[in-house]
Parts: structure tokens; sequence; C-alpha cells
């Protein structure tokens, strides 16, 4: 008798240990299940939760909160998303709609704002809600978003279309993300057809495009950084080797022209590698280019994070990569022979950049060639105050030597102070910069661009503004959107 006592028990036992295991696995594959988008009554769900709201780096300034709707034919009440700063954040907060769905931050992080996360924490606290019949609440995200300097950002690029962004380049946090034209988030449900008809100085306006992270741009002379890292990394070339610029390189036979005003093409004579950096010399970075040879400035490319899409926290299809692109396609040649090594050295032959990427490449250079992983969120806190999650710096890339981030630095400063980029001078802190006019093929319709980080002796800031159908040059254009904005983060 005590013998099949003793087998029941360990019968129930393992029953018991069994349900327990079960249960618990269950709770904790709850939110993949609940992802999943062959789940019909998900979306429908979620419009019941309370969801997280989006601030910030401030932890004041809201980006994305809820209103209630009472909804009497189902006798729920439900939760809509409301955008009380407009257009500051819409790039890169997104929108979460009923119409549709959702984008950016919204989209990304859609399993926090919900509380929907795998994380021990919030699953127990939803747990104990539901048995309580309160109603589950999301978990709040705090960006790394710089509330003053973003509209800064805005206002500077208004009535353009461009883009501008700036990271800490010690941590790798987002501290501006503006694009232009831009858009209403509180627009996109019920009225989409007022989204539709913005218009602006480019066709099509596409403001639901974010051209900070999908933005294609021609890099022009800002991608001489990369190549003159290349180039001073080799070996091959330092900071005081000397060039005769006759105010072109031949390639293929044919001439190759500095940059060009009213008088012609310009000629330097002999100048030293950092002078050829300093203005921006074509004719010299071409010969570069022919001397490194297209495979060695495409893997520097590749160091600084080209050919890649940055891993900042968006969804996938809402970031580009960077690099060669023929019909359309990112391309990486296996024959260098196909590409053209003197236009690539200085930034043209079919090379397209985001600005998010060469924000990347000046910070790669402020911070001694280490490029850090770029993030728009600074932490995620739970409905009690909680922090669940904290972002911690993490490096990407190593992109150079210290040594050639350091002789770059020296370089780039000179641009800014008696070179092509003295439009981003600020009184009293030292701008390191280059600036950048890619020619598209359509007369008076350049890409105009401007990288720099401030103060170059301990940078804090690196930046990014590139500005498309633009008659003048990056160092008129781009490069005073870019003093505003480091002065406001500096401020």
């Amino acid at each position: 008798m005590n013998a099949q006592v003793r087998k029941l028990f360990f019968v129930l036992a393992g029953l018991f240990v069994a349900l327990v295991a079960m249960t618990t696995y269950w709770l904790w594959k709850a939110p993949d299940l609940e992802a999943r988008q062959g789940n019909p009554n998900l979306f429908v769900r979620q419009l019941t939760i309370d969801r997280g709201k989006i601030y910030a780096a401030d932890g004041k300034t809201v980006f994305a909160r809820n209103r209630q709707v009472r909804r009497k034919s189902v006798g729920r009440t439900w939760y809509l998303r409301t955008y009380p700063t407009g257009e500051l954040a819409a790039r890169p907060v997104g929108y979460s709609t009923i119409e549709r769905s959702r984008s950016g931050l919204e989209e990304s992080l859609n399993d926090y704002l919900t509380g929907s996360n795998a994380n021990l924490d919030t699953i127990v606290s939803n747990t104990l809600d539901k048995l309580k019949g309160i109603t589950q609440r999301g978990n709040d995200v705090i960006t790394t978003i710089d509330a003053r300097a973003q509209r800064t950002a805005q206002s500077a690029l208004a009535g353009k279309c461009g883009a501008a962004v700036a990271l800490d380049p010690q941590t790798g946090k987002v501290l501006v993300w503006a694009s232009q034209p831009t858009y209403d988030p509180n627009l996109v449900e019920g009225h989409f057809r007022q989204i539709q008809r913005i218009t602006a100085p480019c066709t099509p306006a596409a403001p639901l495009l974010d051209r900070v992270s999908q933005g294609l741009f021609i890099p022009g002379s800002t991608f001489k950084v990369v190549t003159a890292a290349a180039a001073l990394d080799s070996g091959k070339v330092t900071p005081t080797t000397s060039f005769t610029d006759r105010g072109y390189c031949i390639e293929y036979g044919k001439k190759v022209l500095n940059f060009a005003d009213q008088s012609g093409p310009e000629v330097f004579g002999t100048v030293t590698f950092s002078e050829a950096l300093q203005h921006s010399i074509n004719a010299v970075f071409c010969e570069v280019g022919k001397e490194l040879g297209v495979r060695a400035v495409l893997d520097k490319a590749k160091d600084f994070g080209f050919y890649e899409k940055p891993p900042v926290e968006l969804p996938s299809d809402e970031i580009s990569a960077s690099g060669l692109y023929v019909n359309g396609h990112l391309y990486d040649p296996k024959d260098p022979n196909a590409v053209d090594p003197g236009r690539l050295a200085f930034g043209q032959e079919r090379l397209q950049a985001t600005p998010l990427q060469m924000a990347l490449v000046a910070a790669g250079v402020a911070n001694g060639g280490t490029i850090m992983r770029p993030t728009l969120v600074d932490r995620i806190v739970s409905p009690k105050g909680k922090v669940i999650q904290r972002t911690q710096p993490d490096t990407w890339k190593e992109a150079m030597k210290p040594q050639t981030a350091a002789e770059l630095t020296a370089m780039m400063t000179a641009v800014v102070e008696a070179g092509t980029g003295t439009a981003a001078q600020i009184p009293g802190v030292q701008v390191a910069g280059k600036t950048g006019t890619a020619e598209t093929g359509r007369a008076g319709e350049n890409d105009t661009w401007f990288i720099a980080f401030a103060p170059a002796d301990n940078p804090q800031v690196a930046v990014a503004v590139a500005l498309s159908n633009q008659s003048g040059t990056g160092g008129t254009t781009a490069a005073p959107i870019a003093k505003q904005i480091i002065e406001a983060l500096l401020r």
C-alpha cells in the first residue's frame, strides 16, 4: 500500500511540475506569439492597451502619447495616438494608427510600448493587471533627441529638401534627427490627403521619406575624408606630402577638373595633402584615388560602415545602406576596373550616402577612429518608473588608426579656419569640418553637404547636413545650418 501511495505521489508531483513549467513557458512566450502578424486579434487588442509615451532626452517633452476614446459599440475604451509636438520629431518617432499601421520607433519598439516585451518584470506586472481587471499599460521610451536642438534643425531646414543629424561621437547617442519636408503625424489617421498635398522645392516632395536614414545623396567632397583616411592609413601619403595641382587630373585620357567658379577651374599649384583637403582640390584627390586603387578606397569606406545599414533602432526598411549604386541597387564591384578611381576618390562616380552614414564618418574621426553604434533610445521605463532597459555605449566600427584620426582632425580644422568651410566658424569654439558640393547632372541642382564635429580638441557633437536641388556650394548652404545645430547643442 505504501508503495502505491509513493507512486501516486510521484505521479502527481510530476504532473504539477509539468504544469508549472508549461505555464511559465507560455507566459514567457506570450509576447512572441502576440507579435505574430497572423494573430487577427492582436491589433484590436492593442488598442485597449494604454500605450507608453515617447519622450525627448529631457524626459519632459512628450513626442507621443494616448487619448482615450470610448467605443460604445464594443463597450471598451480604446487608446488612440496623438503627437503633441506635431512635426518636430515625426522622423524618427513615426506614427501608430489604425488606418496605416506604424512607422519609426512606434513600429520598432511596439513590443515595449504595448508592454508585450519578453521582460520578466513586464510579464509579471501585466499578468497581475489582467487578474485585477486593470488596463494594461505599456512602457515609456525616453529618446536621446535634444528637443531644443531638434527645433533649431527643423527650422533651419524649413523650405528646403534635405536632412540634418547630430551625434555624440563618444557614445553614439543621436541628438538631432531632422528631415525636410516633413509631416504632422496627427494627420496620418483620417487626414492623409493633406500629407499627400505637401509641396517642396524637390519632386516628389516625399514628406514621409526619412531623409536622414533613407535619403541617398551624392556625397561629393565630404567623401574625401574617407579617401584621406585610406591614404593616411596606408602610409603612402602624409599630411605634408607635396602635390602639384594644375587644375585638373588626367583619367582615361580626359581631364577631370577642379571645382569651377565664374573664372574657371581653380588652380592651386604646389600644395600639401593637408592643403588639398582644406581647399577641396579634386585634382589632388583624383591622383590619390588612382594611386590607392578602387578596392582600397571601397574597403576603407566599409571600415566606416558603407555597404551596411547603420544599426539604429528603426525598422530595417527605413534605413538605406551607403555605397555605389547601379539602377537603384547597391553595387560592390568585383572588377575594380569597372569603377573610376579618380571620381570615386572625391565622392562622385555612382556613390550615394545617407546623412546618417556621413555623420558617422565625422564621428569616427572625432572619436579617435572608433565609431560607436548609433542609438535613438536612452532608456525604457516601466509604468511604475523602473528602468527596464538602458542603452550602453557600444563600439560599431574601428574605422582608422588613432594617428590618422588625429591628422584628419587637424586637416578638417584647417577647412573651417581658412578653407571652404569658414561659414561654420563659431567664436570660442574650434570646429573641424568638410564641405561637399556634388554634381547631379542637372544644372543648378547640386547635392550640398557639410560634415563636422566640435569642439575639435574635445568633441561632443558630430553633425552632417545634406541638401538637394541647390545652386550654391556646401560651404554656403549646408555649413551655416550645421553651425546653428552645433551652437544649439553646445550652448
